[in-house]
């Protein structure tokens, strides 16, 4: 009877060592993946127009300011060119035209009206997104005696761009 029970505990053992044997593993590798870009946007809020109002002839028209309204991602470095507008009858010499006379004036990136602001180089104004709007604001200026023109509405359009 030993060696009955000794086969039936051997054969028991030799199937729990076949059953353990016979379960596999396999295994498989994936990708955990995201991609971060920067944003930055000048359109959702509409600037706010440069309007230097009603001026009486040869009178000096009072500083005034308009803003762009920009918005980047946190982190995200941003500049902000001003086109000489569509008037221009060089580099740096914007006008508003009424026909063919025209009003001369500057744009600004600071309130001390000393810093122009142009499409290239020093003139580009610059910053680092927040996440949030950030106003930007556009300081306006007509040079002394540039009123001395015929009466009517004078335009221009400029154009800002963002780059970031």
């Amino acid at each position: 009877m030993n060696f009955k029970l000794l086969s039936v505990a051997a054969a028991t053992a030799l199937c729990f060592s076949l059953s353990a044997n016979a379960a596999g593993t396999s295994t498989a590798d994936f990708k955990v993946k995201i991609t971060i870009t920067e944003s930055c946007d000048m359109k959702t809020v509409a600037p706010t127009d440069v309007d230097f109002g009603s001026v009486v002839r040869g009178v000096a028209a009072a500083d005034v300011q308009g803003k762009l309204v920009v918005n980047c991602s946190q982190g995200t470095s941003y500049q902000v060119a001003l086109s000489d507008g569509a008037n221009a009858s060089g580099p740096g010499a914007r006008r508003m035209a009424q026909g063919t006379n025209f009003v001369a004036y500057n744009l600004f990136k600071d309130a001390t009206y000393s810093t122009p602001w142009t499409a290239t180089g020093t003139g580009l104004q610059t910053g680092v997104g927040t996440g949030a709007n950030v106003d930007v604001p556009v300081y306006a200026r007509v040079p002394a005696g540039a009123t001395n023109v015929p009466a009517g509405d004078y335009l221009d359009t400029v154009k800002a761009t963002l780059t970031y």
